[in-house]
């Protein structure tokens, strides 16, 4: 096998090139990695993506970061390739995916029964297949640095520009599935999530991989120290980088915490929420043995739970009901008799089309009933899950099939749109993972005044899986200066303020009806919700240009 090429530091240490006081550290460690086998580095990348998954909810160990994004930024320091890179970025992305979105199993052992003894291997197809799919965007950012790859502190601003870039791409390309965003793992700083008003989590996603992966200047390939070096005094020092990175996030923190030092809550009133969170296993909705129990068990929590005369109104999470109201009218009255008076019962329920006979098209729908059993608003769901509402390219891959219940693809609804119904303010509705997407939970032309979010992570079981899900739900709340109302089938149903703080919430796996008050929006528009997404390209803009500047001085 041929041996592989030798970065340029890696030669000039071997060739005794070094300047004095060069770190005997520094080239121990270039030394060790130039003799390693590409396959070897791949498998360390793979362990650092890994590794960074921990950062994100619930575990929240933010600085683990440090070691996965500054071995990174080491790694590619020693790689000149560009194909070497690529796949160095595509490890640590398939790493970082598998570790993160492991949750993806639990769908299918929700429906083991239809994979048997291939179950294993449908697991292994699932989480594998969709981790290599999402690796692609890691791969092709650090391919992109790695082109730009300039000297000093400017490649890792490089790093930084390129991984948020992709990023934001990820949210886009095929449908989009932004999970799992590295700016996420600050949710458990309400302080911290602040900025995303500013710049949306795209601006969250940048400033810490910058302040992550700061540190792997403290590994000086070069080792010039001297002080005579005109070019090297110009240059920050590795430690005055660190320091910068630090203060960065220190400023974010102070500014969060200033914005929400005047922060209240005020109420709507006269509005009274119950939450039903019936804990469902989500096989029992689409069997049709098991469709009226799951009924009598949401009617039952409705109705019989303490405090349901203060209630104004009702709302159940995805597909709670599991029959088309059109098709039953036995089962939309059953539903009126627990409105209540002068409310409204909101509910995630399947539409068909036409609503009798054989039909051609399904939905994944939101419902509103009132009291008479009349259905007062509807909304479809339009960003449908790959592989679990409907198969990408379907025609062209019939022997292929969703792993939830049903042989039909669901059809995709027309996009964000406003519901004005009696006794509520405008409405924003978000069907399960709608809620992830950045700039694209709202209607523009009509804005409404909060968002509702129902979902079915029951899918996800006892895992990361739903707090991941709700910690997106809470970073559109801040994007948007809108409270989120989330009703889930099992955990986690709350509510979240305009400023994402959570006001109430229910535990995951819990059997409940909550009651709450819905807060009011934001007076003034955040800079995101003004603008969307060209905030965060502006701090892009600005981050490239610091680097442009950093490295020509150096």
């Amino acid at each position: 096998m041929a041996e592989r090429p030798a970065s340029a530091p890696a030669v000039a240490m071997r060739a005794g090139a070094a300047a004095p006081g060069s770190s005997v550290m520094a080239q121990r460690l270039g030394a060790w990695l130039d003799r390693q086998s590409p396959w070897r580095l791949r498998a360390m990348a793979f362990l650092l993506g890994a590794v960074a998954a921990a950062a994100l909810p619930p575990v929240y160990a933010v600085p683990i970061l440090i070691v996965s994004f500054s071995g990174l930024v080491l790694l590619v320091d020693r790689t000149p390739r560009l194909l070497a890179a690529i796949a160095l970025g595509w490890f640590f992305g398939f790493g970082y995916f598998v570790a993160g979105i492991y949750w993806v199993a639990n769908a299918l052992l929700s429906v083991s029964s239809q994979f048997g003894w291939l179950l294993p291997f449908a697991i292994a197809g699932a989480v594998g297949g969709l981790s290599a799919l999402l690796a692609a965007f890691p791969a092709l950012a650090v391919g992109l640095a790695r082109i730009l790859w300039p000297a000093g502190p400017a490649r890792i601003l490089v790093l930084a520009i390129c991984w948020t870039l992709f990023e934001w791409l990820r949210g886009w390309v095929l449908t989009g599935f932004p999970w799992n965003l590295v700016g996420t793992c600050w949710a458990f700083s309400d302080a911290m999530n602040q900025f995303a008003a500013l710049v949306g989590v795209w601006g969250l996603s940048l400033v810490t991989v910058i302040a992550a992966a700061l540190p792997a200047l403290l590994v000086d390939w070069s080792g010039r120290r001297s002080s005579g070096d005109a070019a090297i005094r110009r240059t920050p020092s590795a430690a005055v980088c660190v320091a910068f990175g630090l203060a960065l996030l220190l400023a974010i923190w102070i500014g969060g915490s200033i914005r929400l030092s005047g922060a209240d809550d005020p109420m709507v009133p006269d509005v009274r929420l119950r939450l039903v969170q019936a804990n469902v296993v989500p096989t029992d909705k689409g069997s049709a043995d098991r469709g009226a129990d799951v009924l009598r068990r949401h009617l039952r929590l409705t109705r019989e739970t303490a405090g349901y005369d203060k209630v104004t109104h009702v709302i159940w999470s995805e597909t709670a009901e599991p029959f088309p109201l059109e098709r039953f009218p036995d089962v939309r009255m059953a539903v009126a008799a627990v409105v209540p008076a002068n409310g409204l019962l909101i509910t995630g329920v399947l539409r068909t089309d036409p609503p009798d006979g054989d039909w051609k098209e399904i939905w994944n729908s939101m419902a509103v009933v009132d009291r008479s059993g009349q259905i007062v608003g509807s909304y479809d769901k339009f960003h449908l899950v790959p592989f679990g509402e409907y198969v990408p390219l379907h025609r062209f891959l019939p022997f292929i099939s969703k792993f939830t219940p049903g042989i039909a693809d669901f059809s995709a609804g027309p996009g964000p749109r406003t519901l004005r119904l009696p006794g509520l303010p405008p409405v924003g509705p978000l069907i399960c993972y709608e809620a992830i997407f950045p700039g694209q939970v709202v209607d523009r032309s009509d804005r409404p005044q909060w968002l509702l979010n129902i979902t079915n992570d029951g899918w996800y079981g006892i895992s990361a899986g739903p707090y991941q899900h709700f910690v997106s739900a809470r970073l559109r709340a801040v994007e948007e200066g809108l409270a989120v109302v989330r009703a889930a089938n099992t955990g986690i149903s709350g509510v979240v303020d305009p400023y994402g703080r959570v006001l109430v919430q229910t535990r995951l796996g819990e059997t409940t009806a909550l009651d709450v008050e819905l807060p009011q929006p934001l007076q003034e528009l955040t800079p995101y919700a003004r603008w969307g997404d060209a905030t965060s390209a502006i701090l892009l803009a600005l981050a490239a240009l610091v680097a442009l500047v950093t490295w020509r001085r150096s």
